[in-house]
């Protein structure tokens, strides 16, 4: 039994709980799997400073034996310990950032596309308020094309010249 709780105390502040350590290196693991799964031409574009770090994540390629690629990513994993994964993991967020916005961009119009069929021909003023130069015709046109379609249980093809001819307006705006 411990006499002086200031001792205690000292031991406990050591450093990061084996949790800690253990959850760390699997995040390390995880972004080293990452670089694995990258091309050649994105890999050249991330600042990978470690020789054998990239050599490993070259080597990797080569691996067909899932229990040998999981012990090849431990030791990737391992590697990484000794590199400073943030200007690794700001280079990957650049790489993938322009899909990101391309993908809400995307989704964005989908959500505009079901509130204006939604609201019907009154939801081309939605339309409208957002882009001037729309063609209001083309758009309430599409709407109520749209609504017999759905009334008739037909594909939505006016539901996609909707989304096509958004688009078109989003890129030209």
């Amino acid at each position: 039994m411990r006499d002086d709780p200031e001792e205690f105390d000292d031991e406990l502040e050591e450093g990061p709980s084996k949790t800690e350590i253990k959850r760390q290196m699997l995040a390390l693991q995880a972004l080293g799997e990452k670089l694995t799964r990258l091309k050649d031409k994105e890999l050249a574009r991330i600042p990978i400073e470690d020789d054998r770090l990239m050599e490993a994540i070259l080597e990797s390629r080569n691996i067909r034996s899932n229990n040998a690629r999981k012990r090849h990513l431990q030791f990737i994993g391992k590697l990484m310990r000794d590199v400073d994964p943030t200007p690794i993991e700001n280079a990957l967020e650049a790489l993938h950032k322009p899909a990101k916005v391309a993908n809400e961009k995307f989704h964005e119009l989908e959500a505009l596309r079901d509130d204006v069929l939604a609201a019907g021909v009154n939801g081309v003023e939605k339309v409208m308020a957002k882009w001037p130069d729309a063609d209001r015709q083309q758009l309430r046109q599409l709407v109520l094309q749209a609504q017999r379609e759905k009334k008739n249980n037909k594909p939505p093809a006016a539901s996609r010249k909707l989304f096509r001819y958004l688009r078109e307006l989003q890129e030209h705006a």
